[in-house]
């Protein structure tokens, strides 16, 4: 509703109902320039794009109507009790010729400046502090924006307008200090041309100087933008936006936003060829391994694309050129390094898609793994392997019937996998392990991964020392949390002792032992609890011990007398004989109770070897509850340990 302006003497009244446009509305408007000593206009409610105030007003400290010229000097904008612009507003007009002059000054030195002449609109900002518009755009208080905006507005009414504008000395912080930005220079051009309905508009953005960080990314000038869309009451769309990034070939995207509810109806992102040895350290250290930053590098290429739409991602291709890794040890060794990958990695929302890559290979220390392909069929919440098989030093390892299938609890999958024998000698070393002979091999017919567990049905072999080592009833849960935990049973049969004892410089023992380790629990892979014995093989083989093993052996068991052999005959010989040895740990509250051959001796303690042949000797321990800790130290200082066992 529209009242007519009414003229008293030398004066103007004019009141408005309501007057709704996409980018303005206002209800109750109504100015009073009947009086010259104070005039006022005033807002009801006022709508500026999303942001709202009630009770808008403006008062003139001098103003007034002289004919058809109305005057405002030394305005002040309010709105309720809050000063919405600190500065002072100068207002002439001509209601007759058209012409408005409208001036903020402010206090620190900014203004802007529009003027209305035959229906072409100026405007101009110099100065203007950011603080000011964070004042004016609620949206902005919880960011502290500074820095300053300057600029030209040029708009003949009904066609297109024009800004072209630049920030100063641009700054943010975030309340919880997680995105911030510094000396920020950034040069904006935008066209509006007013469609039915809304508008169409054209930007493009140069930000040449000043850095953001964007928990945890940190990045530095320089980006441009190029992009046009759509703009209505309630949407938002840009039909298509370019950025041009240092490394990136072209970087495009699309998007289309419901106002109204605030949501992202669709968007589309399209990357060509961006080089990784560029964007890696600047995009995806500080998301993957913001610590090792100096020490990670990329090379190759990757190109990709991401449709998002109806709330979710329904695609998503990636496609790799000779693309790779590697992240140095924090020694300065060698590390971990993988690729050059080549191939199509895509995924679907909708349809079963398939993927193809060939790796290369890699390295994680001295362990090589050689070149292999990988085909797996994508589903949208499922993956499928048919077989892959890895190249390991000179054996390899292979997956069959590998299956990913992904819930509301997470991924879980079932396969098998099999170790081909790989060389021990070649596997320790490049573990940095003590040297080993024989080979490892696997056969796990039954593997199966749920949400913080793994299980394996069947064995893990280990062929070693001329003997094996076989891991049943595999199954960890958490392996990568703080609170890990393993459950197995392990088995080792005629390992060759004479192996073992110079791989760990134990002292020398020829024959040959048995290994059970029943109930073995790792929590945080640390033994909490196991019943594992040692024991001499059956058979018929040459059985010999010598004095440094016996002095070994006997500090695991307690404190014995060493020092008889030496007072003896036996101190002038450097073997001994034996007929068996075993030894038993229980492992419960951090407590080992160890036990020997047969039953506790009647004088007590217990047999850990039992002599045999010429010489021969028994070694007896005496303390059947160790510390578990304790006996841990007794084994890595074994050989400079001097316990004496009782010899006999």
């Amino acid at each position: 509703m529209l009242l007519l302006p009414g003229f008293g003497t030398g004066g103007l009244v004019l009141t408005v109902d309501r007057l709704e446009h996409p980018a303005l509305s206002f209800e109750g408007l109504s100015a009073d320039f009947s009086s010259e000593s104070r005039p006022s206009i005033r807002f009801e409610r006022l709508r500026v794009g999303e942001q709202r105030w009630r009770r808008v007003e403006l008062h003139c400290e001098a103003g007034g109507l002289s004919g058809a010229r109305l005057w405002c000097r030394d305005g002040r904008l309010t709105a309720g009790a809050r000063v919405l612009l600190p500065g002072r507003i100068d207002l002439q007009a001509d209601l007759l010729g058209q012409h408005v002059a409208l001036a903020i000054r402010l206090p620190d030195g900014g203004r802007i400046e529009l003027g209305l002449n035959d229906a072409r609109l100026e405007a101009q900002v110099e100065a203007l502090a950011l603080g000011h518009l964070a004042a004016l755009l609620p949206g902005l208080q919880g960011w502290s924006p500074a820095g300053s905006l300057g600029g030209r507005l040029s708009w003949p009414l009904g066609e297109e307008a024009v800004f072209t504008g630049q920030l100063v000395d641009g700054a943010f912080t975030s309340a919880d200090g997680l995105q911030a930005g510094e000396a920020l220079a950034v040069d904006l051009s935008l066209s509006l041309n007013e469609r039915a309905g809304g508008w169409h508009w054209r930007a493009e953005l140069d930000w040449h100087n000043g850095a953001v960080y964007v928990d945890p990314v940190y990045v530095e000038a320089r980006l441009g933008v190029s992009a046009e869309g759509t703009l209505s009451a309630d949407r938002f769309d840009v039909v298509q936006a370019v950025l041009a990034l240092e490394g990136v070939e072209q970087l495009a995207l699309s998007a289309s936003i419901d106002l109204a509810e605030g949501r992202l109806d669709r968007a589309a992102v399209s990357l060509v060829r961006a080089d990784l040895a560029t964007i890696g350290p600047r995009w995806l250290t500080p998301l993957l391994a913001p610590a090792a930053g100096e020490r990670l590098w990329y090379a190759g290429w990757v190109s990709g694309g991401l449709r998002f739409e109806h709330g979710g991602v329904q695609a998503l291709d990636a496609v790799f050129d000779q693309a790779g890794f590697s992240l140095q040890g924090a020694d300065g060794g060698s590390g971990l390094a993988f690729g050059p990958v080549s191939g199509h990695l895509p995924w679907r929302q909708d349809a079963t898609v398939h993927a193809a890559l060939e790796i290369e290979g890699g390295r994680w220390q001295k362990l090589a793994l050689g070149r292999f392909a990988l085909n797996a069929e994508i589903r949208p919440q499922s993956l499928a392997i048919d077989r892959l098989r890895i190249p390991l030093l000179d054996g390899a390892l292979v997956l069959d019937r590998l299956t990913l299938q992904r819930d509301d609890r997470g991924w879980r999958g079932r396969g098998e996998a099999v170790i081909e024998p790989v060389s021990m000698p070649l596997l320790t070393e490049a573990l940095d392990l003590p040297m080993m002979s024989g080979v490892l091999a696997a056969s796990m017919p039954g593997l199966t991964v749920s949400p913080g567990a793994l299980e394996l049905d069947g064995a893990l072999v280990i062929s070693v020392f001329d003997g094996y080592l076989q891991l049943t009833g595999l199954r960890v849960l958490e392996p990568f949390g703080v609170a890990s935990h393993l459950h197995a049973e392990i088995e080792g049969r005629h390992l060759d002792l004479a192996q073992l004892t110079e791989t760990f410089s134990f002292g020398s023992i020829t024959g040959f032992i048995d290994i059970d380790v029943q109930g073995l629990e790792l929590v945080r892979w640390r033994p909490v609890a196991f019943d594992a014995r040692v024991a001499s093989s059956p058979g018929n083989y040459r059985r010999r011990i010598s004095q440094r093993a016996v002095q070994n052996i006997g500090s695991l068991g307690g404190v014995g007398a060493v020092a008889a052999i030496q007072r003896s005959l036996l101190g002038f010989f450097e073997t001994f004989g034996y007929r068996e040895i075993s030894f038993s740990c229980v492992l419960r509250a951090d407590v080992c109770t160890m036990s020997g051959i047969g039953a506790e001796r009647p004088g007590g303690g217990f047999e850990i070897v039992r002599g045999g042949g010429v010489p021969a000797l028994n070694v007896i321990g005496y303390n059947s509850r160790v510390d578990w800790r304790e006996l841990l130290a007794r084994l890595q200082r074994v050989i400079e340990d001097n316990a004496s066992p009782e010899v006999r």
